[in-house]
């Protein structure tokens, strides 16, 4: 019982922290085409908006690549890992939203982000790539695979549940009663 109280106490600590730093670490989410699902963007705005209760948050939309028809997909991710990374930083944490990437329950997410508030960097980049996967290049650059799942989702579904994950996390963090274990 006294372990729960003094990690208690630490947690507690350690959020002062962390709060501290969200007013200097931006989280941003870019996304490969725009969201045309009139439902699904109401319901990302209505997200984001909870984001930014917490952080500062932007969603980035990197535009798609036109005539693609005849153009093969290893081009197409190469131009696509182009325009990703133009529009990362090299003081930037990119994490890339991957199906080969790690799987994390919402409290293990919750925790590796504290962990991340805690470096040295300008923003928290989270990436959903085009519909072939992101370039060789854009798999360099990144420092962390995370995946949502290990079955497929059309990539406008991955935004949203990205960011109600994102909400979650942040509400584990803040110590709100919007998670349940």
């Amino acid at each position: 019982r006294w372990q729960e109280v003094e990690a208690s106490n630490n947690l507690k600590k350690q959020n002062i922290v962390i709060l501290f730093w969200y007013n200097f670490m931006k989280i941003a989410l870019l996304q490969v085409g725009k969201t045309t699902d009139s439902g699904i963007s109401e319901l990302a705005d209505l997200y984001s908006s909870r984001i930014r209760k917490y952080a500062g948050f932007d969603i980035v939309t990197i535009p798609d690549i036109r005539n693609t028809k005849n153009m093969p997909v290893s081009e197409q991710k190469k131009k696509e890992g182009e325009r990703i990374l133009q529009a990362v930083g090299s003081d930037d944490y990119l994490i890339l939203l991957d199906e080969h990437g790690k799987e994390l329950r919402t409290i293990e997410l919750s925790l590796h982000l504290e962990r991340l508030f805690m470096l040295p960097k300008k923003r928290i980049v989270f990436v959903i790539g085009g519909s072939w996967g992101f370039s060789d290049d854009v798999y360099s650059r990144a420092d962390y695979k995370l995946s949502l799942s290990r079955m497929t989702f059309p990539h406008q579904l991955v935004r949203l549940l990205f960011l109600e994950q994102l909400y979650r996390v942040f509400t584990v963090i803040k110590g709100e009663p919007y998670h349940h274990e």
